[in-house]
């Protein structure tokens, strides 16, 4: 199979949320479900609310299904949506 390319935006529970141990936490989840590579950035949203973007890549064959379940089960995360899914090629 190939490698899909995937963006999961997660949105905290509010402005005073603790986004570093949100991050940590999304980088076990993602790494334990076969994920690699993630990277994260943070995108402000409104009123110092901001949201963590992960990318990772991951076989294309495993269902995104658990990715937001769990990531969306973190204490503080208010969502968790995949916004971007890609085949990568070369």
């Amino acid at each position: 199979m190939g490698t899909a390319l995937i963006t999961l935006k997660i949105m905290p529970a509010s402005p005073d949320s603790n986004l570093d141990e949100i991050q940590s936490k999304v980088e076990k989840v993602i790494i334990e479900n076969n994920g690699q590579n993630p990277k994260f950035e943070r995108q402000p949203i409104a009123f110092g609310l901001n949201a963590i973007m992960a990318n990772f890549a991951m076989d294309e064959s495993i269902p995104t299904d658990p990715f937001e379940t769990k990531v969306a089960e973190i204490e503080n995360v208010s969502s968790a949506n995949i916004t971007d899914f890609r085949r990568a090629f070369g």
